[in-house]
């Protein structure tokens, strides 16, 4: 399950990488992409490559992924935002952990498409954060029944609703001794399109915004959550700032 935000420059790609993987593990995936107030080609390139095509108007993320899961109609589902790139061997590693049981699901490892001091530093700071609470992002694989038995994505979250969705779907696998994984040896490749449209050090000069983050995250306005995700404009890659 694919969400897709006017993401006609990158969801060619995207698309191509769940297609090699899906070859890798000889599996036979439905693609479902989630056109999300689009005004571009998102939807003709997603139909063209063979995906169905569901259109959500939501201006919360949570609900566009319980979008795309509601209309999947297979037993497992895997989400990936449509900037990202999936590992060749993510789905052949998520089904085998899967097969094999005592695993609930998971995320996977997370790299930059890019490199530089600003994003090391972040990409460090995230993976500390990872460390201490033992949750992982990035694209998410689990049986459908154990995402419907949480819930879904809470549509009550405006901000961090992955990081959400982790730790309740790690303390629903915790409750029959199956365990939460991350795909560290299937590593998914990042967009560094925040990077190139906000500068490579603005996460850590997000202190100067944590008041309007935490009206966010509290659910009293919207303003920074439609201004960092909803609301986006990306720079044309020559006029990218680092």
């Amino acid at each position: 399950m694919v969400p897709a935000h006017d993401e006609d420059r990158l969801l060619g790609r995207g698309l191509d990488a769940i297609a090699v993987a899906a070859e890798r593990a000889r599996l036979d995936v439905e693609v479902v992409v989630v056109a999300n107030r689009c005004t571009d080609r998102t939807a003709e390139i997603a139909a063209a490559a063979g995906a169905v095509v569901v259109e959500s108007g939501a201006r919360c993320l949570s609900a566009v992924r319980n979008a795309g899961i509601e209309a999947a109609v297979g037993r497992r589902i895997v989400t990936i935002d449509a900037d990202s790139r999936m590992s060749p061997f993510a789905l052949v590693d998520a089904t085998r952990l899967l097969d094999a049981g005592g695993i609930v699901g998971g995320g996977t490892l997370v790299v930059p498409e890019r490199r530089s001091a600003g994003i090391t530093a972040t990409y460090a700071l995230v993976g500390a954060l990872t460390a201490v609470t033992r949750l992982s992002g990035g694209m998410f694989w689990a049986d459908r029944a154990d995402i419907e038995a949480i819930g879904g994505f809470d549509e009550a979250v405006l901000v961090g609703e992955d990081l959400d969705f982790a730790r309740r779907l790690r303390a629903h696998g915790r409750r029959d001794g199956r365990r939460f994984v991350a795909l560290r040896t299937a590593p998914m490749v990042a967009s560094c399109r925040k990077f190139d449209r906000h500068g490579d050090w603005h996460m850590f000069a997000m202190g100067r915004d944590l008041p309007r983050i935490l009206r966010s995250i509290r659910g009293v306005d919207t303003e920074w959550v439609d201004e960092y995700f909803h609301d986006r404009v990306d720079d044309p890659p020559d006029q990218a700032r680092r």
